[in-house]
């Protein structure tokens, strides 16, 4: 018998190039995800970068992985943004992660960050 496969990653790489817009006042969210080979920066095997704009383009929220941080040394695991402001960010699983970013932009949203 074969394993059966993660359905929760499937919908979470499905997101994959998708830009939506949340509401009215012209708020939107893009999706970046790719499977990519276990690493030490990228444990989970993705790659991924969730970010919500405010209408004017202006990222407010971003949970990624590691990158260069622009003026500061390298972001060596996942982490997110919200406005000028890195945390790091404990990678659970697909549903978790989509559920922690829209958790964060909602608040956002709500309280303009």
């Amino acid at each position: 018998m074969m394993p059966s496969r993660d359905t929760s990653l499937d919908n979470l790489l499905d997101l994959h190039g998708q830009v939506l817009v949340i509401d009215a006042a012209g708020y939107w969210v893009r999706f970046v995800v790719h499977q990519v080979p276990v690493t030490a920066q990228k444990p989970h095997g993705l790659d991924y970068s969730m970010t919500m704009h405010a209408p004017d383009g202006t990222r407010l929220v971003g949970f990624d992985n590691a990158h260069q941080v622009e003026g500061k040394r390298r972001a060596e695991h996942d982490h997110k943004h919200r406005l000028r402001t890195v945390k790091p960010y404990a990678y659970r699983d697909a549903p978790s992660l989509v559920a922690d970013f829209w958790s964060e932009g909602r608040w956002c949203t709500i309280s303009n960050c």
